[in-house]
């Protein structure tokens, strides 16, 4: 037993691997065993681990500057907010910084409730918006709400993809409708054409903010730097987190000007959001994604990704959904089994509910290695159908 089982919380299942080393997409373990790292830390490591842009900047700024209070300009801030500015989602005038995706999540949410002086929110079936109390309000599994109740008053969920159902549920106390453009831990689900576009269509006729979470799906995962850029929508507010730092923590809550300035001084703040470390990453991560291809890679090699895992031809497998590199293989069973499995063939993956494999590879994902996962996939799953066959 390691101390890490002795003394850290019992909160996360553990794969039964130390890592201890990333270069670009794969990760080597205490034994030195190479993997393909198709889970990047939840998505953290969108641009690869270790990239040497973001290494070089964390290593210049450490040798500078550690931290610096929001009471304080800073130089690594400002050059972080100027390379934010580039990739703001459009109609987004003004942002805060913190630290992580559910502190975005719940900016989000006292942004929303100061401005309209509302305080309902619409959610979705499937919603996953983070673990803190405002932002677990808004997410839909009851095995991580029910613990943990009441939460915050005036949540409704309506079913994911269906707008009219939205539009039934607001309500003259209704402050905003949060929803991921495409649904992560709920399953990698992409919605249809039209929903987004309808679901502006009610926000702006009932007079209520559209929050799109973008924690996961942004940063040029699905093939563009934003994935409600694929359905022509703009938010009102955008909340971002998990890869903008390059793999350090750093979030962005993105408003309007009008919003964002509804907030007083002293009313919303932290200790850590916007120090230098993380501001430093976040610049040379925004230049890394905009100079090296990265989004454009993001799309041919989730394209092939897609095919190559439609034709592994099982009858275990429902479906194949996603954008980009954010992809879901929705399975007849729970996918424990084909997780470990792909583990012991060299590659990382996730779950997304019980019966979702849930891919996110970095990036810079060549094509070798792609084709790797394919066939790690493929014998995982195939295995594992033979094993469930035998069994009956």
């Amino acid at each position: 037993m390691t101390f890490e089982e002795t003394f850290l919380a019992d909160t996360f299942w553990k794969r039964p691997v130390t890592l201890v080393k990333g270069k670009g997409a794969k990760v080597w373990d205490s034994n030195g065993k190479e993997y393909i790292d198709c889970s990047c830390g939840y998505g953290v490591a969108l641009l690869g681990h270790c990239h040497p842009k973001v290494v070089e900047a964390i290593n210049r700024q450490a040798s500078r500057l550690l931290t610096c209070h929001g009471s304080f300009y800073n130089d690594a801030r400002e050059e972080c907010l100027s390379k934010l500015h580039r990739i703001r989602p459009d109609g987004t005038d003004r942002v805060f910084l913190s630290s992580t995706g559910a502190e975005a999540v719940e900016t989000a949410i006292k942004l929303s409730r100061k401005f309209t002086r509302k305080k309902g929110f619409i959610s979705t079936v499937n919603a996953y918006h983070g673990k803190t109390t405002g932002a677990l309000s808004l997410t839909w599994a009851s095995k991580y709400r029910e613990p943990f109740m009441p939460l915050l008053d005036g949540v409704k969920f309506a079913p994911y993809g269906k707008s009219e159902k939205v539009r039934g549920l607001i309500d003259a106390d209704t402050a905003a409708v949060f929803v991921e453009p495409v649904q992560g831990e709920g399953g990698i689900n992409v919605p249809p054409r039209d929903y987004l576009r309808e679901l502006r269509e009610i926000c702006d006729d009932k007079g209520v903010l559209l929050v799109f979470d973008e924690v996961q799906s942004g940063f040029g995962r699905t093939g563009r730097i934003w994935a409600h850029q694929h359905f022509g929508v703009n938010p009102d507010i955008l909340c971002a987190s998990k890869a903008l730092g390059g793999g350090l923590p750093i979030a962005a809550t993105f408003a309007r000007e009008d919003i964002m300035a509804s907030l007083k001084r002293g009313e919303h703040s932290n200790t850590f959001g916007g120090n230098p470390i993380a501001c430093a990453a976040c610049a040379a991560a925004v230049d890394a994604l905009l100079e090296d291809g990265l989004v454009e890679n993001a799309r041919e090699q989730g394209e092939f990704l897609m095919r190559g895992l439609e034709g592994i031809g099982s009858s275990m497998i429902r479906e194949v959904r996603g954008l980009g590199l954010m992809i879901g293989v929705d399975m007849r069973f729970e996918t424990g089994g084909i997780i470990l499995r792909c583990l012991d063939g060299g590659v990382i993956v996730l779950e997304a509910g019980k019966t979702v494999l849930r891919l996110l590879p970095p990036l810079v994902l060549c094509r070798d290695d792609a084709k790797a996962v394919v066939e790690t996939v493929s014998n995982a799953v195939l295995e594992e159908e033979r094993k469930k066959k035998g069994a009956r």
